[in-house]
Formats: C-alpha cells, sequence, structure tokens
C-alpha cells in the first residue's frame, strides 16, 4: 500500500497533457469482444481500472498485450462468458461485458459490480434494458445469469439517462436483427466516443450526443484501431488544483466545451480562462471568490465526479458554497478526511454547506474513493505544511501517472510505501 506526501504552498505552472479518457477506454475495452477481428485502443491510461478490464479480458480467453502506449485486444479466440466474482468487485465497469458477450455468444454470466463504494449503483437499467431486447435474466448466488436465443432490436426508454446503461445497451443492440431506438440515453462525450468506435469497426449507430440513440444491427463487425478522447475529469482536476494553489496552467487534449460546466464556476471563483482547440488555459492571482452552489447534474450539467474536487476548492473561498450531490447517496465520505485539514462543512442528506476559510493546514488523511481521495491530494497541495495522503490506490484506479504531472507543475509531491 503506497502513500503520497506533500509539502503544500506551491503555485503551479506549466503544461500538462491529459491522457486518453477512463470512461471512454472502458466501455471500448469491453466492445473489442463484439468482434473477432483485432482492435487496438491506442494511447490507453496505465490506471489500475484499465489494468483490471485487460485482465477479465484475458480470463474470457481474449489475447491482450500492451504494445507501447496501446492495448491490442484479439477476442477472436474468447471461449468463456464468465467473469469471475473477484475481478468484477474490482471494476465497477465490468458489468458493461454483458451487451457484448450477450451479442456474440447468446449467454454471459458476471458477479455483481464493484468499484467505489460511493453509494448504490443499481444495474437495474442495464438488465431491464436487455430484458427488452429478448434476454432472458436471472439471479443466483450473487451473480447475474442471461442468456438469448437471438438479440430483437426493440425501443427502449431509460428512466433516468444512466450513462452505464446506454452504453451497455447499445453494445448488445450492434448484435441484434433490426433497429434499437435508446430513449431519455445519456448524452456524455463519452457516448459519442463508443459511437465513433463502433462504426469505425462496421456498426451503425447514431445519435449519440442527443436524447435519442438509433442501432441498426449488423451481422459481423471487424476490427480497427481508434485513439479514445481527452479525460475531461482528469483535465478538470488539474485545472481546479491550479486555482486552488494559483498560478497558471495549461492543459492539453481537451476542448472546453467538454467541461464548460466546470469553467465557468471556476470564472465565478476569480479565475481567468480561456480555451482554444484542445487547450484550456488557467491563472488564478487573486484570492478565491466562493459560488454559491453547486449541483451535479447528467451531461452536460457539472459532473459528479469533479464534485469532490470542487468542494476542496470552496473549503478555501471567502464565503458560503452549497455542493449538492444528485447521483450519489454516498460522495462526501472524503468530508471527515477536509476537516481533519481545517475545512469547515457540515454535510445533510445530499448537501454540504461549506464555510470558506483562508486555507488548509497539513495532515495526515486517507483517500476512501477515486475522487475523494484526488480531492485530498488537491487539499494537501494548497495547504500550509506536510501532508499524507494514504491508500492511494483508489487514486491510481483513475489518474496515471498522477504525481508525475503535479511535479511537472512545481508541486511536492512524492509516493511512497506505506
Amino acid at each position: 500500500m503506497d502513500k503520497y506526501i506533500i509539502n503544500g504552498g506551491n503555485r503551479l505552472f506549466g503544461r500538462v497533457k491529459v491522457q486518453t479518457a477512463k470512461n471512454s477506454v472502458l466501455p471500448i475495452l469491453a466492445a473489442a469482444v463484439l468482434t473477432d477481428k483485432e482492435v487496438r485502443v491506442l494511447g490507453a491510461p496505465r490506471i489500475s481500472d484499465v489494468k483490471s478490464m485487460v485482465n477479465i479480458l484475458g480470463c474470457l480467453g481474449c489475447a491482450t498485450e500492451y504494445d507501447g502506449e496501446d492495448i491490442v485486444v484479439d477476442a477472436s479466440c474468447a471461449d468463456c462468458c464468465e467473469i469471475p466474482r473477484a475481478l468484477a468487485h474490482e471494476l465497477r465497469s465490468s458489468v458493461f461485458l454483458l451487451g457484448p458477450l450477450i451479442a456474440r455468444f447468446g449467454r454471459a454470466k458476471i458477479a455483481y459490480p464493484g468499484g467505489c463504494d460511493i453509494g448504490l449503483r443499481p444495474v437495474d437499467l442495464h438488465l431491464s434494458g436487455l430484458k427488452r431486447l429478448g434476454v432472458r435474466i436471472r439471479e443466483k448466488n450473487g451473480y447475474i445469469l442471461c442468456d438469448c436465443k437471438g438479440l430483437k432490436g426493440n425501443e427502449i426508454m431509460l428512466d433516468c439517462p444512466s450513462v452505464g446503461a446506454t452504453e451497455n445497451i447499445m453494445l448488445a443492440a450492434v448484435g441484434a436483427d433490426g433497429e434499437t431506438i435508446i430513449k431519455n440515453a445519456a448524452r456524455e462525450p463519452e457516448i459519442e466516443d463508443l459511437q465513433k468506435f463502433l462504426n469505425g469497426i462496421g456498426a451503425e449507430v447514431s445519435g449519440a450526443g442527443s436524447g435519442t440513440i438509433r442501432i441498426n444491427g449488423v451481422k459481423t463487425l471487424g476490427g480497427g484501431a481508434f485513439r479514445p478522447m481527452a479525460d475531461r475529469i482528469e483535465a478538470g482536476t488539474f485545472l481546479i488544483a491550479a486555482a486552488m494553489c494559483g498560478g497558471e496552467i495549461v492543459t492539453e487534449g481537451i476542448s472546453g466545451e467538454n467541461i464548460s460546466s466546470l469553467l465557468h464556476k471556476l470564472r465565478e471563483n476569480g479565475c481567468k480562462i480561456r480555451s482554444k482547440n484542445d487547450k484550456i488555459f488557467l491563472s488564478r492571482e487573486d484570492a478565491l471568490v466562493s459560488v454559491k452552489s453547486v449541483e451535479t447534474q447528467p451531461y452536460p450539467g457539472f459532473p459528479t465526479d469533479l464534485q469532490a474536487q470542487m468542494t476542496a476548492l470552496c473549503c478555501i473561498c471567502r464565503g458560503q458554497s452549497m455542493v449538492t450531490e444528485n447521483l450519489f447517496e454516498t460522495r462526501f465520505k472524503y468530508v471527515p478526511e477536509l476537516c481533519k485539514m481545517g475545512a469547515d462543512v457540515t454535510v445533510a442528506g445530499r448537501t454540504a454547506f461549506v464555510r470558506g476559510r483562508e486555507g488548509f493546514n497539513g495532515a495526515t488523511v486517507v483517500a476512501c474513493d477515486l475522487r475523494g481521495g484526488a480531492a485530498l491530494v488537491l487539499a494537501a497541495l494548497a495547504a500550509n505544511g506536510r501532508s499524507e495522503v494514504l491508500d492511494v490506490s483508489h487514486i491510481d484506479r483513475g489518474y496515471g501517472m498522477f504525481e508525475y504531472k503535479l511535479r511537472s507543475l512545481g508541486a511536492d509531491i512524492v509516493r511512497a510505501a506505506v
């Protein structure tokens, strides 16, 4: 188990290249099971969630290898439709494999997926959508068992615009007979990215990015190479870090349009921001000013995956803020750790009431989940004195070379064994 040792107080300057998006790479890797041709995912991030997905693909019989910065998947020899409990518990996104396995083999067995403990993330929408395509689903001893004699296209109305359910249904419907229409679909950019990949290997998908997605099933799919979009959550994390520490940074690889809700809030905080093509420039010299309210919403609203980092920023702004988490029930587990560093935050239900203070004090804190762990790192970077952030394996799930990138911007952060 590793930890970060951080001496806070350094301002951040420089450029940081944003990794490819975890939330795009994972469903694309799952989609590789749909074809018996080779798929190459270009520039895949070296993060533990991606490694877990590669391990799962290997258990299914796929040949996988890292070729420099790329991951190569050959599912032609895939001969297993069961995802072991231990691997499913490592990775929430293991559920994405239900659609591809059913589409290609007509069956799948998976233990209930794991991931960060941020509240209930039921797979009901995934399963109800698959049932509409003709899948028979049973639950037994903690496993989901699916089988189907032939997927049939259908119209599916999602009760809420779930990203995972939208993507899983897309992946299954690619192999269905006829047209599938997903209504109230999630609109995240990563879903558009999945559409681009699928169409690149021969699928017929349209409408991603809107509330209605249409999929015409095809008989066979080819292979190919694809570079996923840059990670808007990683970019947002670095921009919030610079806002908290002061200085001037440039993120490279992501369009400002993809995180416009964050940029709007950071401007309210007093940051100067401009974006051009795939670069976002942020500088912060004056004292931070609080924003009255931050509410997480489905895209294009404020991302839930940036809520913890934004709350950390609110803690050192002049004034008071309310941060409301509308998507997950227990995504404030990091708050007691922030309070160890001097934050003044009270949580009531889904809302955190933040009273801004001049700064954080160094302390030893524990990362409880991926984004909450990142928020603690940002707080430590902005703190007076020395901090230790323990259990950084949570952070490794989504941020590759995190400490190296922060050091390149001038942060005093090292990784050490506990």
